[in-house]
């Protein structure tokens, strides 16, 4: 039975005002983070690049967008606390082209020329598996200088794998399209090669496998830039262009039409409840998730200010309550919900999370997970009642469900309760953290009081004297590593997810990766794995 969600929250109490403090101050360090991948090259790059004529790639992207749409942009801090730029020169996103949703991928020439890393390598990839997984066309905003030479052996073999995503998108029947406004030479040639349209600017477009160095060692022959790989050569003589921009705006102008005449049609079902806003003030959910992970928070709260009229139909409540599962809507689109409750996932949370995504798939109905999970409960009396067999279940569960899903993780991501909440690895359509969350395989003092146990109970077993003060140098060190590498900056550089979001904004993602997701169908599982029971 659907009903309205009643707000506890009193944002006069100390530990709301604590929350909302921790929350702002990790919101202005990712702020800094943003403003820093934005920044590119930083101001005297930029401004040689518009000194050269030339729009930026962000400018690029913001003409080629209808007017007033949103822009998700993914992997914003890709390559974060590594030798490159943060955002790894090149910006990936979700926006709306001529009324259709497509994944655009833009290269920065303002870092290194735009070359690609290794980082910028996943991004890229990601973006592309998104545009499979989801049905959205491509659109490319050509301008590189092919591979970063010095980190040449993480990226040659595997940057094939653009090249073969493209023109597996093609036979999908999923458009692509290349807007060449620089260079795109050397492998990079074969982008607007695998692509269903290419469109490339004037005096600007440089598509060719070998530049005239090379062509002159190789062949002895002269030849310049125009005549090898220019936008008027290929327009009129190698037809590798389909069409000739005069200038970039002009690019953009035919890459809007390209989109329009592809008179797209989604094939899920559009949003069928009322979308009206939720009842509170989303500008709570940032004293709403602990400023310390461990204190659990009823995703009741949150679900009151992200799920339309706040209403929610709530699934089981009096069993496997460390876990809540309920149907609402998201900007119209009917979600199923699973949302950590206490953090630890029970053999009755386990089970009621299988019924729960069955049914799900049975009526066709996305699910949203809200992670906020240490991971499944341990212990003598949870291993013999069978704990794992349950687990195994939710997992089960997870891995066969065909419905979209989508991951937003709260607050922690620990252990396999990743996995059983549609972590990375079981292929959400789309994910994103919260701008606090951690991701581990266990918390940091956990984690390094665990190592600390086993360090013990090997020097007894094997007579040696147990150096407690070295044991106490390694576990502050440990749980130091640990830390770092759970915090969600280090957790994103890496693509665990697909961006930080500020918490007030979660209704709107979610409502724009719901529509995203449903450009493709949206059809449940009918028949699961053996189940052991």
């Amino acid at each position: 039975m659907t009903t309205v969600l009643s707000s506890q929250l009193r944002t006069s109490d100390e530990t709301y005002v604590q929350n909302r403090k921790a929350q702002e101050q990790i919101l202005d360090e990712l702020d800094e983070q943003v403003a820093a991948a934005i920044a590119g090259g930083g101001p005297r790059y930029q401004q040689r690049h518009h000194d050269r004529g030339r729009l930026l790639a962000r400018e690029r992207i913001e003409l080629l967008l209808d007017r007033d749409a949103s822009f998700l942009e993914l992997s914003t801090l890709a390559a974060w606390g590594s030798q490159f730029v943060v955002g790894a020169s090149i910006i990936t996103g979700i926006g709306v082209v001529s009324g259709v949703e497509c994944v655009l991928i833009a290269h920065d020439p303002t870092v290194r020329g735009g070359a690609m890393n290794p980082y910028s390598l996943k991004k890229t990839l990601r973006a592309l598996e998104i545009a499979r997984v989801n049905r959205l066309p491509v659109i490319n905003l050509v301008e590189s200088g092919g591979a970063d030479l010095p980190s040449q052996s993480e990226l040659f073999v595997h940057a094939g794998k653009i090249f073969h995503d493209l023109t597996e998108l093609s036979s999908m029947a999923i458009p692509t399209v290349a807007l060449v406004f620089g260079n795109s030479t050397a492998g990079g040639a074969y982008v607007p090669g695998m692509c269903d349209y290419a469109v490339m600017v004037d005096r600007q477009a440089k598509v060719f496998l070998g530049g005239p160095p090379l062509v002159k060692m190789a062949t002895g022959e002269d030849a310049d830039d125009e005549e090898l790989g220019g936008a008027a050569m290929h327009a009129r003589v190698s037809g590798l262009a389909d069409h000739f921009a005069v200038d970039e705006r002009d690019a953009i102008r035919i890459g809007r039409q390209i989109v329009a005449e592809l008179h797209w049609r989604k094939l899920g079902p559009g949003p069928s409840l009322p979308a009206d806003e939720p009842l509170y003030d989303p500008d709570e959910l940032l004293g709403i998730a602990p400023a310390d992970i461990k204190v659990p928070f009823d995703p009741r709260e949150v679900l009151a200010r992200v799920v339309d009229g706040s209403r929610f139909g709530e699934y089981k409540p009096l069993y496997g309550t460390s876990l809540v599962t309920g149907w609402t809507s998201i900007h119209g689109y009917p979600v199923g919900v699973l949302a950590n409750a206490r953090g630890v996932l029970f053999s009755e949370e386990a089970e009621k999370a299988s019924e729960f995504i069955q049914l799900a798939n049975q009526t066709d109905t996305p699910l949203i997970f809200l992670q906020n999970t240490t991971g499944y409960m341990v212990g003598k009396q949870y291993e013999q009642g069978g704990i794992i067999k349950d687990g195994s279940k939710m997992i089960n569960s997870v891995a066969n469900s065909q419905v979209p899903h989508i991951t937003v993780n709260m607050a922690a991501s620990f252990g396999a309760g990743n996995y059983g909440m549609s972590g990375r690895a079981y292929d959400p359509r789309l994910m994103f953290s919260w701008a606090g969350a951690k991701l581990a395989v266990m918390g940091a003092a956990q984690l390094a009081g665990v190592l600390s146990i086993v360090a013990k109970q090997s020097a007894a077993a094997s007579g040696r004297e147990f150096d407690a003060e070295a044991d106490e140098r390694q576990r502050a060190a440990i749980e130091a590593q640990i830390a770092e590498e759970s915090h969600s900056f280090f957790v994103t550089a890496r693509l665990y997810d697909d961006g930080l979001i500020d918490p007030r904004d979660t209704r709107t993602v979610l409502g724009i990766a719901l529509s995203a997701a449903h450009s493709n169908h949206v059809a449940g599982q009918r028949g699961y794995g053996v189940y052991r029971m």
